[in-house]
């Protein structure tokens, strides 16, 4: 399964986050931090996944989909490890 790290930031002050928060929940992703998710799932096509997103963001909005492997590391987020090795 292949895992993701997918982070957005929508630039105007105010932004309504509710569309791509929908659009992360309903492919499984593991809310992360603040504006980062996590995502395990058997697409292993980054572009496609970005495509998805940013069909709900602005034109300034910024978003990144990261694909890595099994080689992670995180420091007080067990949550993250529980979501990631499970």
């Amino acid at each position: 399964m292949a895992k993701f790290l997918i982070a957005y930031d929508l630039k105007q002050q105010g932004q309504n986050y509710t569309c791509i928060i929908n659009k992360l929940k309903a492919l499984g992703a593991f809310h992360s931090q603040k504006s980062v998710w996590l995502l395990k799932t058997n697409t292993t096509n980054v572009a496609a996944l970005r495509d998805h997103l940013k069909d709900d963001l602005d034109e300034n909005d910024q978003v990144i989909v990261v694909q890595f492997d099994e080689a992670w590391a995180s420091w007080n987020m067990n949550d993250n490890a529980t979501y990631l090795n499970g």
